[in-house]
């Protein structure tokens, strides 16, 4: 089992399925045994983002930052997954630049789903004017021109969009393949025919 360094940046509009899918990738990817971090929006703008708010100048300052922590972590040759909306195509152009084995992924998902899954009503405040600046209703979403992976959260299980990434991840050789402890290479095969053959079995 090997592994490169590489950022999985996921982009989307809020409530597209950015962090679920990320944490599934995550989980997969650790029980496999890679060396993995995740960096969510949430959890960061809780502690290394605190002082920023929402302006474009503050979210472009956000995203510095975590490419800075992305950038110490992917040259170490640690997977790093991290989900923000990261709506400017030049913001997410500097963390391609910066950051080792930059992959992007577009989590897709039309607007009128995105609101159906909100919870927490944040596209309803934003729709009532109580929230400002609020992506996907008054302020632009910039979708990607060329992600190396896309999902269409609102057509894919999250388990086949989990998959996918995946599977991108080792098209692209920046994970090895499992092998199941059942398959042997033939010099393996080859011994274990030898000690057999020893004990009397062949």
């Amino acid at each position: 089992m090997s592994q490169k360094g590489f950022t999985l940046w996921f982009t989307g509009l809020p409530c597209s399925g950015k962090s679920t899918v990320a944490d599934a990738v995550a989980e997969r990817l650790k029980k496999e045994g890679f060396k993995i971090e995740r960096l969510d929006g949430d959890i960061v703008r809780q502690s290394l983002t605190r002082d920023l708010g929402f302006s474009e100048e503050d979210r472009n300052e956000n995203i510095k930052r975590v490419t800075f922590v992305a950038k110490l972590l992917s040259r170490n040759e640690v997977g790093v997954l991290a989900a923000f909306v990261s709506p400017y195509r030049s913001i997410r152009q500097h963390v391609r630049e910066e950051t080792t084995n930059f992959v992007e992924v577009f989590v897709k998902c039309p607007l009128s789903v995105c609101e159906k899954r909100d919870v927490k009503g944040m596209f309803a405040k934003a729709r009532a004017g109580i929230i400002k600046d609020f992506t996907g209703i008054d302020h632009p979403f910039e979708e990607p021109e060329n992600p190396e992976i896309t999902l269409e959260t609102d057509k894919e299980t999250i388990d086949e969009s989990t998959e996918k990434v995946i599977k991108g991840l080792r098209e692209m050789k920046l994970i090895s393949e499992i092998r199941s402890s059942e398959a042997y290479s033939p010099e393996e095969e080859e011994e274990i025919k030898k000690r057999l053959e020893s004990l009397g079995y062949l």
